[in-house]
């Protein structure tokens, strides 16, 4: 019996050993499934988090672009404004001593009412003058108009309408400038005008 017993003792000392042994290997099963189905919700909840940030990282960068494209262009439509701007500026004061040169040899016929040849482009191109053989950076030369007429309140001035058009890089980058020109005795008067519309 005492042998009995003890075979007995034996066993459900080794039977309590080996479950012993068992549970901490099933727990890390239980341990490690549980963990790989947090890593899938962690990984499916960052995704869209990432995609959202891309997103917006385009959109920024589109913006930029965009904005830094719309700056390059406004950059370049000042500097070929100015540059046609100084170009028929130079082209009217040249204008303007060759009027008053003219003036003082020879009277030149004028008829009544401000001139408006300067408005008729086949007017202009075949009467206009270039003072200048070219402008740095224009397309063409700057142009100038010089037309004579007559004031009604004052018979003894003689009167001019100078009228320049100055290029930028191409054709449709055009400053107009205009002068009106009374010479009465010694006098000079200068009135300096900006074309705001072009004729054509």
């Amino acid at each position: 019996m005492v042998k009995r017993r003890s075979k007995l003792a034996l066993r459900g000392a080794c039977g309590k050993h080996s479950r012993g042994r068992e549970q901490p290997q099933y727990l890390g099963r239980i341990m490690r499934m549980a963990g790989g189905r947090f890593r899938d919700r962690q990984s499916g909840a960052v995704l869209p988090i990432v995609l959202l940030i891309s997103a917006m990282m385009l959109t920024t960068s589109a913006a930029w672009f965009e904005t830094s494209l719309a700056a390059a262009r406004a950059t370049t439509n000042v500097r070929d404004h100015l540059q046609a701007f100084h170009a028929a500026d130079s082209a009217l004061l040249l204008c303007a001593r060759s009027a008053i040169a003219a003036a003082s040899v020879t009277p030149t016929p004028a008829a009544p009412g401000e001139p408006a040849q300067w408005k008729l482009e086949a007017a202009f191109e075949a009467n206009a003058v270039a003072p200048l053989a070219q402008w740095p950076g224009s397309v063409r030369a700057p142009q100038c108009l010089i037309e004579a007429w007559r004031l009604g309140t004052r018979a003894d001035a003689r009167a001019y309408l100078l009228t320049s058009r100055g290029f930028g890089h191409n054709n449709e980058s055009q400053v107009w400038l205009q002068m009106q020109l009374v010479i009465e005795d010694e006098t000079i008067e200068r009135h300096w005008r900006h074309v705001a519309a072009r004729p054509f």
